[in-house]
């Protein structure tokens, strides 16, 4: 997932130009006698690299490398940049200034959740104007809610399963909360803790609501939308990570949703079910279901997105719902 960085030039700091070292050595972080740049060569401060001499304005504004903020470039080899990268990115041109936060902190984290073209998220003190694509949170934060990615300070997986937990959207709300929760092995009902902590958090009155349809066993965001259709539209709460055991090969089939007592299983399927290798092995999976006697209904993005109803309608039938 990206978003456009900031494509139009600003006129540099006035610094001086200086002599930078051979093309081949600017791509090189361990210059012998010369300070360090916070993020080089990945991410970095124009203005600083120009200070210590590891490049020339000349050079960054060349094709060997691209600004994606203010004073903030990086190499053109690190082109097309993840929301990761740009998130870093944005942490330098905060310089030290910010900490990641929201979906930016939760990407860092290992929890990929953000919706489409969301924005770079830093919490900042005071008010600097953010570049295009940033958004700035002006909130505060206590020590033991800021924690340290290598030399990126960033929101901790709880206060930042939080701030998105009180997000406007109810759907992506949970899907945040479930993504932080599995990925860093915590229970939701924690973030209450911050409810009492900060009451006049903007969405804060919604987080009982979120917290009740969470659940961190969701493998994916999509299957945590998936579920949430089902639920939302009345059905029964399915199982979420149901094991069928396989008795004859000794191991266990794991269904993303079920409803065990009408042996229905209900599957998204995402890329990675499209890899050759990874077609071989559901096949033999799913034949083994079906033998048990269950029925598989698998789902794509495309039609969780554009046939909800459907959907709804079709694992209705299948549990013998009528509402």
């Amino acid at each position: 997932m990206t978003t456009d960085p900031v494509q139009t030039r600003a006129t540099d700091p006035g610094l001086p130009a200086v002599a930078g070292p051979p093309p081949e050595a600017a791509e090189r972080p361990e210059v012998v006698g010369r300070p360090e740049v916070a993020g080089w060569p990945g991410a970095f401060r124009g203005s600083a690299a120009v200070a210590a001499g590891l490049v020339t304005w000349a050079r960054l504004r060349g094709p060997s490398f691209h600004r994606v903020y203010p004073d903030t470039y990086v190499p053109a080899t690190a082109l097309p940049l993840t929301f990761a990268d740009l998130s870093r990115a944005a942490y330098r041109w905060a310089d030290g200034r910010g900490v990641l936060g929201g979906y930016s902190a939760a990407e860092l984290w290992g929890a990929d959740c953000a919706p489409w073209r969301a924005p770079v998220e830093i919490v900042v003190p005071g008010s600097p104007r953010a570049p295009r694509g940033v958004l700035l949170h002006r909130t505060a934060l206590h020590p033991g809610e800021i924690h340290r990615i290598g030399d990126v300070r960033l929101t901790s997986p709880l206060r930042t399963a939080f701030d998105l937990g009180c997000g406007s959207e109810l759907v992506e709300a949970v899907v945040a909360v479930d993504a932080l929760a599995r990925t860093q092995q915590f229970n939701p009902d924690l973030l209450l803790n911050f409810a009492v902590r900060y009451p006049r958090t903007r969405g804060v009155a919604g987080l009982p609501e979120v917290l009740a349809l969470a659940d961190r066993r969701s493998g994916s965001p999509p299957e945590t939308r998936l579920r949430l259709l089902l639920v939302r539209a009345g059905l029964p709460r399915p199982d979420v990570q149901h094991p069928v055991l396989d008795d004859v090969r000794q191991r266990a089939v794991w269904l993303d949703l079920a409803y065990p007592e009408c042996r229905v299983a209900v599957e998204y399927e995402g890329a990675d079910h499209t890899v050759p290798e990874r077609v071989l092995r559901d096949t033999g999976r799913y034949t083994r279901l079906v033998a048990a006697g269950w029925r598989i209904y698998r789902y794509t993005r495309f039609e969780i997105r554009d046939e909800p109803d459907r959907i709804v309608a079709e694992v209705a039938r299948a549990i013998g719902f009528h509402g």
